[in-house]
């Protein structure tokens, strides 16, 4: 009795004179011809596989893909002289044969590909697809990838197309036109699986820093990487969030179900999840297959930055290799050696710079190898290519904080990688950053981890207009803040805080301000605005008295910021962060027509000792008194 026939193979049977194997396929693929594989997880691997032992039969055929993950073999020395790779983008199984000179890589942005196909540059001959069964209307899917497998089917002379039932049918522009085929070779298999790797801490700590950059609303691009995987964990109380990204993987789904993605806030397709490609396993193709939220289309519209632009508040998120302490990017390579390629990052990061309220996001672990090399760097290294320039930069995070570069110049930028750098490595690059002229030769730092406060001494307070600004430890980025503060004070207010009528704050005397040492010596300061856009309201210091362990401090609170609780919200975290220091009180001197810093303290503590001598008063307490 003969085997029962799969019931999808009744949709070939309009085309059944174009039903063949793949062996016969190929016989239209001649010497010299270059031949588009469809990659990542919709490679067509029982065609790859085919392939593989039939082109020893062909002479010098180029093989062009956007990324590798699957069958083909790229350093088989019995192919060298009949097939030679090409990649757009290098991955794990071709970076080997790439380093090695067996193979070639093209750089070049995802988007421009489609454009450079279509106008003939890049000649393409035969094409190895994959597709799910035609639909009645005689239209084959692409599924999992559409991005430049498209424009590739549409322009070769030869299409040969695995028709696959386990390939998801999605919507958008994603599927050609059964009459674009030549070749139909069905052949059930599993598709590629890619299964990400576990977050290691560094990741979520990088994750958890760039979650509070993301707001409600947000239309997100989260690229490849363990980084980008580690933060949509980080984004569940996040609220009605929007996708239009170059891939996504399994993650993606935990946000939807749990009701965080719903598309509904986006400028452009409202309602749907946007995408050229996916990665992951069965459960995710299950998910997305006929499920009407997800829309697939070529990557030359989806990577556009015009179209990126369209969405509001869109934020990319991309990973890189290193970054120099003037803003260059590099995410392709190592020196001279080619790792990955350009993807979407460039056009991703530029269309979310052009949104409304968008956001471009640098992700980097501060260190690689083990911790021991550091990935800011004085300079990228010889033959590293720039990926970003550094007009193109704006945030960067890494496990150390976050830095906002875009319209800073060299020496704020330099100050401001160096201190989100692993500490190890910040006493040579601010030596660097001091030889290359960038920073003030007197620049200094905190000694080694006193930048890394604990996380709870940063927080954000809503003030009694209703207006939420965040409370932290001041940094040595903040010094232009901190003169920017004085500076607009009033002569009245610049004699009752520095008993003084001296306007001048310079580097030299502002920048010891933002030398604390986070346990002796402590500042926090007030600020309103986002990371880049800040403005500070107001600081609070503390000198702890080595004899005594009582700290005396000072405040400033700008004019136009008094009356709204900025002073209490100072005071109480200042006292809090010295608790957890063990210093033992606070002392503080109050000329007596400063009536707001008198009322601060004598309103807010108990068990207050106060002396008054010659116009000033001299207020200290005991923290286990004033409890």
């Amino acid at each position: 009795m003969s085997p029962r026939r799969p019931s999808w193979l009744a949709t070939l049977d309009p085309y059944r004179d174009r039903v063949t194997t793949a062996r016969r396929a190929f016989e239209g693929i001649h010497h010299g011809d270059t031949l588009y594989v469809a990659s990542a997880c919709a490679e067509p691997q029982h065609l790859t596989a085919e392939f593989q032992r039939y082109a020893l039969r062909l002479n010098d055929v180029e093989m062009i893909h956007l990324l590798g993950s699957g069958q083909a073999t790229f350093d088989d020395p019995l192919l060298r002289d009949h097939v030679r790779f090409n990649c757009f983008f290098i991955g794990d199984s071709t970076r080997a044969a790439v380093e090695r000179g067996l193979a070639d890589y093209t750089p070049l942005t995802l988007s421009e590909i489609p454009a450079l196909i279509f106008d003939g540059q890049l000649r393409i001959d035969a094409a190895l697809i994959q597709v799910a069964p035609p639909d009645e209307h005689g239209m084959c899917c692409l599924g999992v990838s559409v991005e430049t497998v498209k424009a590739a089917a549409q322009r070769a002379r030869l299409v040969i197309a695995q028709v696959n039932p386990r390939m998801p049918r999605v919507g958008g522009d994603s599927s050609i036109s059964a009459e674009c085929i030549d070749c139909f070779v069905p052949y059930e298999q599993e598709l590629l699986e890619f299964h990400w790797s576990e977050p290691n801490a560094v990741a979520r700590t990088i994750a958890r820093n760039v979650a509070p950059l993301i707001d409600d609303g947000s239309t997100l691009q989260i690229g490849i990487g363990k980084v980008p995987a580690a933060i949509p964990a980080e984004l569940m109380h996040k609220r009605e969030l929007g996708v239009h990204t170059e891939m996504f993987s399994q993650s993606l789904i935990e946000l939807i179900e749990a009701g965080v993605v719903t598309n509904a806030r986006k400028g452009l397709h409202p309602g749907k999840v946007v995408a050229t490609f996916c990665v992951g396993d069965r459960g995710l193709y299950d998910y997305i297959d006929g499920n009407p939220l997800f829309e697939f289309f070529p990557a030359d519209y989806v990577g556009d930055p015009r179209v990126i632009a369209r969405n509001q508040k869109m934020v990319a998120i991309a990973g890189a290799l290193e970054i120099d302490l003037t803003g260059q990017v590099c995410a392709e390579s190592l020196g001279h050696k080619f790792y990955s390629g350009f993807g979407s990052q460039v056009d991703f990061m530029r269309g979310a710079a052009r949104s409304s309220g968008g956001k471009p996001i640098i992700v980097i672990p501060s260190t690689a190898r083990e911790g021991t090399v550091s990935r800011i760097v004085p300079d990228l290294r010889p033959g590293a290519g720039v990926t970003l320039t550094r007009s193109d930069v704006h945030y960067v995070v890494t496990e150390y904080g976050v830095a906002y570069l875009y319209g800073k110049s060299v020496r704020e930028r330099a100050v401001s990688l160096i201190e989100i750098a692993h500490p190890r490595f910040r006493p040579a690059l601010l030596n660097a950053a001091k030889a290359n002229r960038y920073i003030f030769a007197d620049q200094r730092l905190p000694q080694d981890e006193a930048l890394d406060h604990p996380p709870t001494w940063s927080e954000r307070v809503r003030l009694s207009d209703g207006e939420e600004i965040a409370l932290r430890p001041i940094r040595p980025r903040d010094e232009h803040l901190l003169q920017e503060l004085y500076y607009s004070l009033s002569d009245k207010d610049l004699y009752l805080r520095f008993m003084a009528s001296d306007a001048r704050f310079p580097h030299s005397r502002v920048c010891p301000e933002t030398l604390v040492d986070y346990r002796n010596r402590m500042a926090i300061i007030a600020v309103s605005g986002e990371v880049g856009r800040e403005r500070i309201l107001g600081s609070a210091t503390y000198d702890r008295d080595p004899r005594t362990g009582i700290a005396e401090c000072s405040f400033t609170v700008h004019e136009r910021s008094r009356r709204r609780g900025i002073g209490r919200e100072l005071l109480g975290q200042l006292t809090t962060i010295a608790r957890e220091n063990g210093v033992a009180g606070f002392r503080v001197e109050v000329l007596a027509k400063n009536r707001p810093m008198l009322g601060l303290f004598q309103n807010g503590e108990r068990g207050i000792h106060t002396t008054l001598e010659d116009g000033i008063y001299y207020l200290w307490y005991l923290f286990d008194e004033a409890d």
